[in-house]
């Protein structure tokens, strides 16, 4: 099968172009049209219409719906589609990708990761998804260090409607999702959606359950000059704590096991936007957006630990007990964005500065302890074990252009500038101090030019330059002293394509060279919360090339391919590891010299077939994706070694209709030849000086065997 996709991909070579991509620009989508990349960008992206996320299986989260597209690896903590995702691009995870909504940057301020178990069923609520690979184009807020996710909500249907969505299948599975829509009403330009989702599964792994629900409701008017838009997105979510994964041992005997029983997270989070747009002229068009974000939840546990644990002194109970406890989190997000816009001829300009403020606190509370009578809520009332708040203000500018010098030649330039203050106060929960301030101010230039030679084939090639802070959880371990001190990280990005596109093919390839300085890598270790602590790395790299292809040779065939080829090293690795028996924060070093950046990579291919031989009948979908070998963590060895997985999934869908409904009957299979694997891990280590003894342990994540999903659809 390996060398099938390596054959196809190279026989094909690549640009999915050729899928469906939504280009009407309507005032209302005016809004996100900042943050994307046009067909003349000279950036590497592909764009997920509102058909292909509807078609994708009901179970994936949003990160899992993309898993196909050119770079990109995603896994499940829970085995399955549905709960805690990660998505990766190129190897670069979570807090280095920038995902927005609406133009609005979803990721956490502290952590600067995305929770997507947070938003259940996004893929449901959105009406496109563009998925930029590399530094990408500058939005207002913070920029992509990497790969960006490009999401928006503005889909305004002509006519009114509604649709019926469920869904059910392997491991207790349960999906279901309902929307209406007014439509655009005639002459009044007023319009009004609601989709509301939930699900429920039980998770392949034991205890991985999720119990999610979300809505978004739409309101908005219309008129020639002006737009105005009301979002409101709700996600709620209650799941089994998954991230400590398993053992190898215990993965081989049992891949299901979680030790994690009796432990659940819990999250609420409102997401209120509104956004005004107004056009002066066809050329000049200004967009506001106010955000504002509340989420508040909760890792709720019941372990044996010593009383000391949650920081109770009580000499006359040294033993481990059975202490129910919860550490929870509240945020408060306010951003304010405003953008212009100017075309004429062959000038298009958008300029736009954004604000904003986050509040962050966190606090943990003992709820009981088993076999001991004492006033627990008097101890919470004095916040006796710990709490810590953060204050973080970003404010932010950019000035985009593309010019076309000559018929086909556009140059592209794109300039922000970022500044970002940081305050955190108070205690964590082993009591350290987490007192911390720092400010840093940010110029990130990227520039391009994209020669379109002929209508169906253009080259392309951009320099950018970027840089990020460190997140809180990178922060707190540097003030605790158990890492070395952290500083910002700094990347050049430069990227070469091309690109030919046809009626029945599209192929292409795009080479990358992303150089770092202090990279803020993984170390291959995890908070007590499930965060990947990392450090800085004086110099690392990112070099790749990527094809892909489509083809449809006949009405009833399509080929979809796309390869990644890269080598992602740290040029000089050293690593510290923890002296267990030593002072608070001493650590041993071990050199390594040059090595692999974990969890990156080096081969990710994928095959997508389509066949629809009847023009009534149903159509068929198989896919593979394989991803090469990669690590737990920066050292190469072979220890820590994830092997090769490869998953063969299939679908098959049938349409059809009734009076003036459009029904919908699909049948999805997963890993369906049934492999076992895990998809990815981490590691921990120590040193004890007095045996002068090195030890580790590893934890991974299975993926779920051979499962099935049936859904039904109706929309009217």
């Amino acid at each position: 099968m390996k060398r099938f996709i390596i054959a196809a991909s190279l026989l094909l070579m690549a640009w999915t172009g050729l899928s469906a991509q939504e280009k009407t620009e309507r005032l209302d989508s005016v809004v996100v049209s900042a943050s994307r990349a046009g067909d003349d960008t000279p950036v590497a992206f592909t764009t997920v219409g509102r058909a292909a996320l509807h078609s994708a299986s009901p179970v994936n989260s949003l990160p899992m719906t993309l898993a196909l597209q050119p770079s990109v690896v995603t896994w499940n903590e829970g085995g399955t589609g549905l709960g805690n995702s990660t998505l990766s691009v190129r190897g670069i995870k979570g807090s280095q990708i920038n995902v927005t909504l609406n133009g609005v940057t979803l990721n956490d301020a502290e952590s600067q990761e995305v929770f997507w178990i947070n938003i259940p069923a996004l893929q449901g609520l959105v009406s496109g998804v563009q998925l930029q690979r590399g530094l990408g184009t500058t939005a207002s807020g913070a920029g992509a260090f990497g790969a960006s996710v490009n999401m928006n909500t503005a889909f305004v249907p002509d006519h009114h409607g509604g649709s019926i969505d469920i869904s059910g299948g392997s491991f207790g599975t349960f999906l279901s999702t309902v929307s209406a829509t007014t439509g655009l009403t005639d002459g009044k330009g007023l319009y009004g959606s609601v989709v509301w989702s939930e699900g429920t599964t039980d998770g392949y792994v034991d205890h991985g359950f999720v119990r999610s629900r979300s809505g978004l409701v739409t309101l908005g008017w219309l008129a020639r000059s002006n737009s105005l838009r009301f979002t409101w997105l709700m996600g709620q979510q209650s799941s089994g704590i998954t991230w400590d994964g398993i053992d190898l041992a215990t993965f081989r005997e049992n891949p299901c096991y979680n030790a994690s029983d009796y432990n659940f997270d819990h999250y609420f989070q409102n997401h209120f936007q509104m956004n005004w747009t107004h056009s002066f002229s066809p050329r000049f068009i200004w967009t506001n957006t106010f955000n504002y974000t509340h989420g508040y939840g909760y890792d709720q546990y019941i372990k044996n630990k010593k009383l000391s644990y949650v920081l109770y002194d009580d000499p006359q109970h040294p033993g481990k007990y059975g202490i129910n406890y919860r550490k929870s989190m509240m945020n408060d997000l306010f951003v304010l964005n405003s953008e212009f816009r100017f075309t004429s001829g062959e000038l298009s300009m958008n300029a736009g500065i954004s604000l904003s403020r986050h509040y962050g606190d966190h606090y943990g509370k003992v709820l009981g302890v088993e076999g001991l009578d004492v006033a627990w809520d008097e101890f919470n009332a004095r916040r006796g074990w710990y709490d810590n708040s953060s204050v973080k203000y970003d404010v932010s500018a950019f000035w985009k252009s593309e010019y076309q010098f000559v018929p086909g030649l556009t140059g592209y330039l794109d300039l922000q500038v970022r500044k970002i203050d940081l305050d955190v106060t108070g205690a964590d929960d082993d009591g350290a101090d987490m007192a911390y301030s720092n400010d840093w101010t940010f110029f990130n230039p990227r520039g391009g030019l994209s020669w379109r030679y002929s209508p169906s084939q253009k080259v392309y090639a951009s320099v950018a330059l970027g840089h990020r802070e460190p997140g809180r959880s990178d922060i707190k371990e540097n003030v605790k002293g158990t890492l070395s001190p952290i500083k910002p990280e700094s990347m050049v990005d430069i990227e070469a394509g091309w690109a030919w596109e046809t009626d029945s093919i599209s192929l292409g390839a795009n080479i990358y060279l992303m150089e770092y300085k202090d990279m803020l890598l993984e170390t291959g270790r995890l908070s007590s919360s499930g965060y990947a602590i990392k450090e800085n790395v004086p110099r690392g790299w990112r070099r790749g090339v990527e094809l892909t292809a489509a083809w449809k040779p006949y009405r009833w065939l399509f080929i979809e391919a796309n390869t990644t080829f890269s080598v992602n090293q740290i040029a000089d690795y050293t690593s510290y590891v923890a002296v267990d028996d030593g002072e608070p924060g001493e650590t041993v070093p071990f050199h390594y010299g040059k090595t692999n950046m974990l969890l990156s990579p080096s081969v990710i291919e994928m095959v997508k077939v389509t066949l629809k031989p009847f023009r009534r009948g149903p159509s068929f979908t198989v896919s593979n994706k394989y991803v090469g070998s990669q690590y737990f963590d920066n050292t190469s060895r072979d220890i820590m070694k994830i092997p090769a997985w490869s998953v063969l999934d299939a679908t098959v869908e049938q349409k059809f209709a009734i009076h003036d409904i459009q029904f919908t009957i699909s049948l999805y299979a997963g890993n369906i030849l049934n492999r076992k694997y895990y998809a990815s891990g981490w590691r921990y280590e120590g040193y004890n000086r007095e045996s002068q003894s090195y030890y580790y342990g590893v934890g991974v994540y299975p993926q779920a065997p051979a499962h099935a999903f049936l859904r039904l659809s109706a929309s009217f």
